[in-house]
């Protein structure tokens, strides 16, 4: 009986910690974004994920295509994340697998707040992770 009362979240507890090494990982991509593009923030996230998350997620033309994605650009649960710029002080829906992007932003613990010390280039994200937790990270 304490398996199966334990397992769920156990299983719960490994999913999320895959979304806070994806969230890592993407943070990571926009910092060579930015390193790429003299400091500046992608507008066209679907190209951003094609070039600098997962090149497998794009069709025939070169374009973005969220079918033919990996484990890289997916969730746990198979659906593919989206990035979308985030306003400050909302996060992202548990289970939307929304990523929200906030520029001239860093983590103040779950949230994403303004900026005012990093410059032009501080950037966050977040995500809200199974169980209503977020995850927030920065290039701070």
């Amino acid at each position: 009986l304490m398996v199966f009362i334990a397992l769920p979240a156990l299983q719960r507890s490994q999913r999320n910690t895959r979304r806070r090494q994806d969230m890592a990982r993407i943070l990571s991509a926009f910092n060579d974004y930015q390193a790429n593009n003299n400091g500046s923030f992608p507008t066209d996230f679907d190209s951003f994920i094609v070039k600098y998350v997962d090149p497998s997620c794009k069709d025939s033309d070169g374009k973005y295509n969220k079918d033919n994605c990996s484990d890289q650009a997916v969730d746990p649960d198979g659906t593919p994340y989206t990035i979308k710029a985030g306003s400050i002080g909302t996060n992202p829906t548990e289970g939307s697998h929304e990523i929200h992007f906030y520029t001239k932003a860093k983590c103040n613990g779950e949230n994403a707040v303004t900026d005012t010390t990093g410059g032009n280039r501080s950037i966050a994200i977040t995500y809200t992770l199974e169980g209503g937790a977020v995850y927030c990270g920065d290039n701070q």
